[in-house]
């Protein structure tokens, strides 16, 4: 039987059979478009596990950063925007930069700063021709962009993983290091902030990867989602960490594997994805001696996940993937899924060691367009 995974009441009427039959522990999931149905399921049958208004507190940043506020924690102004005369008016109160995003964004879409009350309600006007007539309007955060990969049981939340980014102008992060440098100094608190926004949004079992702004003012959530990192995060973490996050979502709820009580030591660990100039692949050209297995998709391929072959590079110091051919094309940048041209993972002895050693690998590789 089979049930859209969006849809919480169908693949409860597909489960709940087979759950009084043979009752289950846990109903889990590892996607976005799944959260609050999941939540739905979790909830009818009595499970542990997220529930739907946890879910729903972190797909909707509105009421993220609403929950944040009746705690006095991470302030930041902000209105959901009906019209462009509201986006404008916002503006106007903030008296500078601010950013207009959907309530339920994700990957980097539809992201529109402005700087005075023209841009915001030209910005609302392109959401709403977008779909999303509703926005949230926020003051915008200045400073580096880092995250945070926790792990929770029984409402205990270990802050593993602490990561950087680097990104376009568009906010699509190309970069992603491991631990991060900027982060270091706030790392106290970026970790009780964390565990106070999971608390916050109710979450008590599984992983979750929150987003923050190091501002002048000190650390500001961006968002925060309960499932593990995309972009190869996970065994940034794995490599760094000696942490695999991947198999603590089935093994620590089942008992296989005990959560630790605090953070390991780490090394270092970068994933850096090829940024050609959009266009159509010309020529890939690899140099002698990269220093690093090199893999390629085959021509007309489409791999099935974002970051092909991860799972046969964990026991190497370095790897990359080239996912284009000549005669395909590169789309412009413009979300984290337009990052499909390949990429280069890398561990060293800190985080600095595995940047140098992707930005190497990545002068070797080159995809020309025209």
């Amino acid at each position: 039987m089979h049930a859209p995974i969006a849809d919480g009441p169908a693949i409860l009427e597909v489960l709940r059979p087979l759950h009084e039959e043979r009752p289950f522990g846990r109903v889990l999931t590892t996607t976005e478009p799944a959260a609050e149905s999941t939540g739905y399921v979790v909830d009818a049958l009595g499970l542990t596990g997220v529930t739907e208004a946890t879910a729903r507190a972190l797909k909707d940043k509105a009421l993220t950063i609403e929950l944040l506020a009746k705690y006095d924690l991470s302030p930041v102004r902000h209105q959901v925007v009906h019209s462009a005369e509201e986006a404008s008016g916002f503006q106007r109160s903030v008296g500078g930069r601010i950013v207009l995003r959907p309530v339920d964004g994700v990957a980097g879409l539809h992201i529109h700063p402005a700087a005075h009350a023209d841009e915001a309600a030209r910005a609302w006007r392109g959401l709403a021709a977008d779909g999303f007539d509703a926005p949230i309007a926020e003051e915008y955060l200045e400073g580096p962009v880092v995250s945070v990969d926790s792990f929770s049981f029984d409402g205990q939340h270990v802050p593993i993983g602490y990561s950087e980014y680097r990104m376009n102008e568009r906010f699509v992060e190309w970069e992603v290091s491991t631990p991060s440098r900027a982060a270091a100094p706030h790392l106290a608190e970026l970790r009780a902030l964390t565990v106070q926004l999971l608390d916050a949004v109710g979450l008590t079992e599984g992983p979750s990867h929150s987003e923050f702004v190091l501002t002048p003012q000190g650390p500001r959530v961006l968002e925060s989602h309960a499932r593990p990192a995309g972009s190869g995060a996970p065994e940034l973490v794995r490599h760094a960490f000696g942490v695999d996050l991947n198999r603590w979502f089935l093994t620590v709820p089942l008992g296989i594997d005990e959560l630790p009580a605090a953070s390991p030591e780490p090394v270092g660990a970068a994933v850096r994805f090829f940024t050609p100039q959009p266009g159509q692949v010309r020529a890939v050209e690899v140099a002698t001696e990269v220093g690093a297995e090199v893999r390629r998709v085959p021509r007309g391929e489409t791999p099935l996940v974002f970051l092909p072959y991860l799972d046969e590079f964990r026991q190497l110091p370095a790897a990359a993937v080239i996912a284009k051919s000549p005669g395909d094309a590169v789309p412009e940048l413009l979300t984290v899924a337009d990052c499909v041209s390949g990429y280069v993972i890398a561990s060293g002895v800190d985080r600095e060691a595995a940047v140098t050693r992707c930005e190497e690998i990545d002068k070797d590789i080159r995809l020309l367009t025209d």
